[in-house]
């Protein structure tokens, strides 16, 4: 949950796609219009400073074809240079409670 209105109803909401329990580490996967990821990210900039203690990495098209290649699961043909290599995935210290969370 992000905000609230004066009753007490969820007005905006964030729901990371995956969570990755070895990394401690939310993750939100977006392909689509830039308009969302505009949106998708505004989200993850609210969670953080709502939930410092939690880690959302946002993961873009690039990112995504990139995970593709590297598993074997898309022909290396499918990138080109519009797609550079992805931000890195790392382990965080500490452990940070699942935030509560609703449909994005």
């Amino acid at each position: 949950m992000l905000e609230r209105d004066r009753e007490g109803n969820t007005v905006q909401a964030f729901a990371p796609d995956f969570y990755l329990p070895a990394y401690d580490q939310y993750i939100e996967i977006t392909t689509l219009s830039q308009k969302l990821v505009t949106k998708k990210n505004r989200k993850a900039r609210r969670l953080r400073q709502l939930h410092p203690e939690v880690d959302v990495k946002v993961l873009y098209q690039r990112d995504y074809l990139h995970l593709l290649v590297k598993y074997g699961l898309e022909p290396p043909s499918q990138l080109t240079d519009d797609f550079p290599a992805p931000a890195g995935l790392g382990p965080r210290s500490g452990t940070a409670p699942a935030p509560e969370a609703e449909s994005a």
